[in-house]
């Protein structure tokens, strides 16, 4: 893209660092506000992320506040960029959507600063936040049509037909899902998710993201869905209503967090609770497609109640060579034993990657609850683990420590 950024923009963009860092959660708290006025532009998100503490506020948040930080570095937001833009193509967001976030974002900012969102101020975001959305429209259609140009391909909501519900333990469900049209599915990268719009008992609908956790292949998908406590959305829907034959809308694989087309290095699949579904996805098809591939899969779990797929993560494993899996309880069961359910008591952590995998060489591929990523991921980068080599996927906004 020729088009630039004016030096005007680019200076008191940097001038409002100081401010966002007071008060971006207050913007950003109030842009929402506003864009749920409108149902909609609401029926766009998913509201859960809206939950969590005010997460999804205050990920965002530092999202601006980063964008502000390296405005005249660009390069630095390319991940995010990559991220948001795949986050896009789930939710179905269109161009045509975005000059209601534009307005919001501004009044809010007006709302928050008040004086000192002084016209040129205000222009001057105007100017970065259509620059930086010419730039994600731009990535969001060329993800599109690379989706469409593929065989299984498709554009925005296809109905799907669940042909299977297997319980994969006391609290995870596995779902297989296949083209209610007959046709092919696209074949996702390993670690990719989908986004369903499942109905509720209410006649509402409700967004969900859900990591596809089978191998790639052009007949159907696999999700596995863990029952949350305070289940509502689509732990709710999946556990209690979705049955075999059940209908439901689902927009194409999308995600940068996935295992890439030729790996050239040792992979560590490092895992906590339901966060395995991408990493059995990533399994399968190194079972299938690397032969020669070491890999090493680590997972973590409360006790063998809770312990998904373990035996079909083994199975995969006996049939390659160079495949090692790993199993850590936290909180074992009356029957678990070290060594007999499960390998080790207590929690993964970098010491024992450092003594157990090729640490010097290996990618490190991360999923699970938040707790799992802020003692993983940080201890990787101070354990002298390059950023190139750590991927990680979070269900939900990240934290701020995350995003950083």
């Amino acid at each position: 893209m020729s088009r630039q950024l004016s030096a005007e923009t680019i200076e008191l963009v940097k001038q409002s660092v100081p401010a966002l860092e007071a008060h971006g959660s207050d913007i950003t708290k109030a842009m929402y506000a506003r864009l749920f006025r409108d149902e909609h532009i609401k029926s766009l998100f998913n509201h859960a992320n809206q939950g969590e503490g005010g997460s999804q506020v205050h990920a965002l948040a530092a999202a601006i506040l980063g964008y502000a930080k390296n405005i005249e570095n660009l390069s630095a937001l390319g991940p995010v960029i990559e991220r948001i833009a795949h986050k896009h193509i789930g939710y179905h967001i269109l161009p045509e959507h975005y000059p209601y976030v534009a307005e919001a974002l501004l009044a809010a900012i007006q709302d928050i600063l008040g004086d000192a969102a002084t016209p040129a101020l205000l222009n001057a975001w105007g100017e970065a936040y259509w620059f930086l959305a010419d730039i994600l429209k731009e990535r969001e259609s060329d993800l599109r049509a690379d989706i469409e140009s593929r065989s299984g391909g498709w554009n925005g909501w296809r109905r799907f037909t669940i042909a299977e519900k297997i319980r994969e333990s006391d609290v995870v469900t596995s779902f297989i899902l296949r083209p209610s049209d007959g046709g092919r599915v696209i074949r996702h990268r390993p670690g990719q998710y989908l986004t369903f719009r499942l109905p509720l008992s209410d006649r509402s609908l409700v967004k969900r993201n859900y990591s596809i956790s089978c191998g790639p292949n052009d007949e159907y998908y696999r999700i596995s869905v863990k029952r949350e406590a305070a289940g509502q959305g689509g732990s709710l829907y999946f556990h209690d209503h979705a049955n075999v034959g059940s209908e439901i809308e689902v927009t194409p694989p999308a995600g940068d967090f996935f295992l890439p087309e030729e790996p050239n290095a040792p992979v560590v699949l490092v895992s906590g609770g339901v966060g395995l579904t991408p990493m059995v996805s990533m399994l399968e098809a190194i079972a299938k497609d690397y032969p020669d591939l070491e890999a090493h899969f680590i997972h973590g779990a409360l006790n063998s109640n809770t312990h998904a797929m373990d035996k079909h993560v083994r199975s995969l494993a006996s049939a390659h060579d160079r495949v090692t899996v790993k199993t850590f309880y936290s909180n074992p069961a009356a029957n678990d034993a070290a060594g007999l359910s499960h390998d080790h008591d207590g929690f993964i952590t970098v010491d024992w990657l450092r003594s157990q995998t090729p640490f010097e060489t290996s990618h490190f591929y991360l999923c699970g609850p938040k707790s799992f990523l802020r003692a993983l991921v940080p201890a990787l980068s101070k354990a002298g683990v390059s950023p190139d080599r750590v991927h990680f996927e979070f269900f939900g906004p990240a934290d701020e420590l995350l995003v950083a």
